[in-house]
């Protein structure tokens, strides 16, 4: 009984790290709740996707992660860019700054 009020417990932090990161709630409470502690050192230490800088694809103009190789739209390859769109992070604070 103590283990699975434990494992829940580690789930919900897990999934709360992980949700804040910008990944699936879900994914990391499974994850979490399954494997309590290194579940959560997990989630912890996993990339915050919000930070990476983007790109603008050149052939259909679809925005991915600036460490693409390839854009998923259209197929095309994609060089690494010379210059790169701000971060949803930047942006976001840009606009609770700014609204329009």
């Amino acid at each position: 009984m103590a283990y699975i009020v434990i494992a829940i417990c580690f789930g919900l932090a897990g999934g709360i790290v992980g949700r804040i990161k910008g990944s699936s709630f879900l994914l990391w409470f499974l994850i979490s709740g399954l494997v309590p502690i290194f579940g959560l050192l997990a989630a912890v230490v996993y990339r915050n996707e919000r930070n990476e800088p983007r790109r603008q694809c050149p052939r259909c103009g679809r925005v991915t992660k600036a460490y693409d190789a390839i854009c998923m739209r259209c197929g095309t390859e994609l060089e690494y860019p010379e210059v790169v769109l701000a971060s949803e992070t930047t942006e976001s604070e840009r606009a609770a700054i700014n609204p329009s």
